[in-house]
Order: structure tokens, then sequence, then C-alpha cells
């Protein structure tokens, strides 16, 4: 049985890979898959996978892409989630600050290269707001981010709205909106020494990964399953569902390319090289 070692965040967004653990559905395939719940993001998934940790991991399609642009063996599987990501802003319940009032403000993030720090500078670009200077205070992940918030290391932070909005319920975060991801939020990735070696094992996971997600909103109770394992309001997951497709695609040409075009924008690439995001044969 060929082991994998897979990493994600521990949010909604990768509960299939859960249930086919846990229904035996990679073991059909002789594959022992072995899941990190990684909650540094992008970031601490990209360090994983550059040093062995991870074999293969869900990682935000701009991280991801920016790490590959920079030189890191990493390589694209497919696209995983085709929707965007909404990312809330959040700043200290009795902070009255507006978003307008973010531009000289200091962001939590998680790490330097997570999506909480490329989407504080995509929101800064677009706000027209200066990014070269920006502040940032690396957190490691959420609880770090709202501690940060709380003893004024940090101003502000963005994180995943739906995951985030039981902290604006308690009253322990202020909600100042959206920022959505203008490109679709997830890849599957793979270091690309494992890739090479383990392609025909890659496509029966993809195969599994796919039968799943393909089915996944359909389910009986999953409203239910998905706010019970994340403590999310019912209501809450049912927009949150509503809002997210699942992909059984690669990602697209036109995708990279508007990735590509942001990190740019935003000084993080000098110029949108035709690098070869994705060599397996789906």
């Amino acid at each position: 049985m060929q082991k994998i070692k897979i990493g994600g965040v521990p949010e909604h967004f990768n509960y299939p890979w859960h249930q086919g653990i846990q229904n035996g559905l990679f073991e059909e395939q002789n594959i022992d898959l072995q899941w990190q719940d990684m909650p540094g993001g992008t970031g601490q998934m990209s360090e994983a996978l550059e040093n062995g940790e991870l074999d293969l991991a869900i990682m935000l399609t701009e991280g991801c892409l920016l790490k590959i642009n920079q030189g890191s063996s990493i390589q694209v599987l497919q696209q995983y989630i085709a929707s965007p990501l909404f990312w809330g802003i959040y700043v200290h319940p009795d902070n009255n600050i507006t978003r307008n009032d973010l531009a000289e403000k200091t962001a939590a993030i998680s790490r330097f290269g997570s999506g909480s720090h490329l989407m504080a500078i995509v929101n800064a670009k677009q706000n027209n707001w200066p990014t070269n200077e920006m502040n940032f205070h690396k957190s490691d992940n959420l609880d770090g981010a709202i501690q940060s918030i709380h003893n004024a290391k940090a101003d502000y932070f963005l994180w995943e709205h739906f995951m985030t909005k039981p902290f604006v319920d308690r009253n322990e975060l202020k909600f100042l909106g959206d920022c959505p991801t203008p490109w679709p939020c997830f890849v599957i990735s793979g270091r690309t020494d494992f890739v090479n070696q383990h392609q025909q094992e890659i496509k029966l996971l993809l195969q599994s990964i796919n039968q799943i997600t393909s089915k996944f909103k359909a389910q009986d109770l999953i409203v239910n399953l998905l706010a019970d394992k994340y403590n999310l309001d019912v209501n809450d997951v049912k927009e949150w569902l509503n809002l997210t497709e699942w992909s059984q695609q690669q990602i697209s040409k036109s995708a990279i390319e508007k990735v590509q075009h942001y990190l740019k924008t935003i000084n993080l690439i000098d110029k949108a090289e035709d690098k070869n995001y994705y060599t397996l044969d789906l």
C-alpha cells in the first residue's frame, strides 16, 4: 500500500478528504492517505512540501503559483475549488476603525506567502493604497491573529469568512467586509519529485476525491455534519455551500494568467513567466 502524506487547512473545504479516509475509499485504491492539519495555511504547506514533511497539499491558488514562480519544486495536480474564497476583514470589536482607515495599519498574517499575507496586499491594491511599505505581524494561525488584534500587535487581518464568523457572533472580532479572490481559490498540489515517481497512485487518488466532491453537496445531513464538525451555525453552512463549487478539472490557463497578473501587479513576481505549472496528464 502506497503511503501518501497530504496536508490542508482544518476548514470545511477539506471535509471531503476526511470522509474519504473514514469510508476507506483511498484504501480501496491501495493508498494509505495520511492527513495532516496545517493551521498555518499555504505558507506552512509550502514549507512542509519543500522539506518532505508532506507529499501533497491543498493550497490556495495564489500561494501555490507564487511558490512555483519563485522556484519551488511544486506542481499543480488539479483545481480543487472552482469558486472564489471570501476573505473577511476583521478588527478588534471595540475599534471604531473603518475599512477605509486600514491603509497604514498593521495586518496580522499567518506566514509570509500565505493567503492572509497575499490577500492583505490584494485588498490594499484594490483600494489604491501603497503596498511597498505595508506592515505585517506574523501570527502563525487564526488564534494567533485574533490574539494579535487583542494585544494590539496588529490592527486587522483577513481570514476565511465563514470559519471566522463565530468569533464575530461572540463579539470577539468586528467584521468590516469581504475581499473575495478574483480566481478559483484552491488547488491540489504536489512535491514534484513525489509526483514524478507516483503518477499512477496520484491519478487513482484524484479519481477518488473527485468522486466524493462531485456528490458532496447532495449528501443527506451534510449541513449538520459540517456545522457539528466545525462549530458553525447551520444557516452559515447553508450559505457557504451555496457559494462553494468543488472542481474535478485541471485549472485553466486563464485562471493561472489572472493570478500571475495580480502577483505582478502587487510586485510579488517580476514577470508572468510561462512556466509549466502542471505536468500530470489527467
